[in-house]
């Protein structure tokens, strides 16, 4: 019996060291998961973060887009609005020389004069003109371009070297930089040879 009862006594301690193990193990494990959770919520705290600071940095730039976008399109409103006002105000000396001109005009009685007072305003027209980048299309005996030319006739011409080339400039065209302002309006050459 004694042998019975160490048998038992020694079941039961192993019972007990087996269940203190196991309580060992569950701390272990609880506080493994335990820690676990932590970092876990950590983590998601950081990534709530992160979102806010990417959110308030979206909203921002956003913002910023929406002020730049306007801010353009006063600046274009306002470019459009004054484009011309450069040209104007270099218009205005040339409308007060034709005044003088015109005052001028009423005591004069010789056409030489006042020719040569309306060279002057159209020479300084002109050159107003070509400094805003306005400049002539060429276009007398030059080759007839639709490009460049609105052709409002055609006539007929003697020399065969003037067929399908510009003969008469009824309006000059004119190029702004690069740009065709206007077209010259032309009278073309037609060559006919009469003994077909």
């Amino acid at each position: 019996m004694n042998e019975e009862k160490n048998k038992r006594n020694i079941e039961v301690k192993d019972d007990i060291k087996e269940e203190k193990n196991n309580k060992k193990k569950s701390k272990k494990s609880s506080s493994r998961k335990n820690s676990e959770l932590e970092k876990l919520r950590e983590e998601n705290e950081k990534l709530k973060q992160e979102l806010e600071e990417l959110n308030d940095k979206y909203v921002r730039l956003m913002a910023e887009f929406d002020n730049f976008r306007r801010r353009t399109l006063n600046e274009k409103a306002d470019i459009i609005k004054n484009a011309g006002e450069k040209i104007l105000l270099e218009l205005l000396p040339i409308i007060d020389d034709f005044e003088r001109a015109i005052k001028a005009n009423e005591k004069i009685d010789d056409a030489e004069h006042l020719k040569e007072g309306f060279m002057l305003i159209y020479d300084k027209f002109v050159k107003m003109l070509k400094k805003q980048g306005v400049s002539e299309i060429e276009a007398l005996d030059k080759d007839f371009d639709p490009e460049l030319h609105d052709a409002l006739t055609k006539i007929p011409v003697d020399d065969p070297e003037k067929k399908d080339k510009v003969v008469d400039v009824v309006e000059k065209g004119y190029y702004l930089n690069d740009k065709i302002l206007r077209h010259s309006k032309v009278v073309v050459g037609d060559y006919k040879d009469d003994e077909k």
